[in-house]
């Protein structure tokens, strides 16, 4: 997921263009990165297809539908003009995700 991470990081921006597939991208490279985290702490792996079932649980459960994808490009267009930086973070979609209990509890 390094590798990824530095493409994706480079390519996601607050631009209208694409934005929720670069959205999903940011959620399945996070998710990546917290089951690797958990991986080495608990000693065990995550197959690729169990990290994208995650994934897509992640992201649904932020919300898909056309007004909540609406609400999240607006609440990460807000964060970056906040931060004066044009890139979506991981941080950026860890507050993003604060809103829902049962999520927060999954990435902590």
């Amino acid at each position: 997921y390094a590798r990824a991470g530095a493409a994706l990081r480079r390519e996601l921006t607050c631009a209208p263009l694409g934005w929720l597939q670069r959205l999903k991208a940011a959620v399945h490279y996070t998710v990546g990165c917290l089951c690797q985290d958990v991986a080495e702490d608990k000693e065990l792996q995550f197959s690729r297809q169990t990290v994208a079932a995650i994934s897509e649980i992640t992201f649904r459960q932020c919300g898909t539908s056309l007004n909540v994808g609406k609400h999240m490009k607006v609440n990460f267009s807000i964060l970056c003009r906040h931060a004066k930086r044009s890139t979506v973070t991981l941080e950026d979609v860890k507050l993003l995700a604060r809103r829902s209990s049962s999520l927060v509890r999954l990435l902590s």
